[in-house]
């Protein structure tokens, strides 16, 4: 995560099938277990690309983690 001048916080995924990293802005969804899906822009080339819709479950950390079963399942404790 980066905290930068206009104190934007952003995490980078990165796309299971492509390989791509997708800045991710709004954090709250992507914590959210009842969202399935998060906005944001995937990082290529040099200018900002439009922002679009991606699935939780397409996305991992950029070691290739799994994202926490928390804010994917909103019955990940029963």
């Amino acid at each position: 995560m980066e905290d930068n001048n206009n104190n934007e916080v952003k995490m980078f995924l990165q796309n299971k099938s492509s390989d791509t990293l997708i800045k991710i802005t709004d954090l709250e969804t992507l914590f959210n277990p009842l969202k399935n899906e998060i906005e944001g822009r995937i990082q290529e080339g040099e200018e900002e690309q439009d922002i679009e819709p991606f699935s939780k479950q397409d996305l991992t950390f950029a070691s290739g983690e799994n994202l926490p079963l928390c804010w994917l399942d909103p019955n990940y404790r029963h």
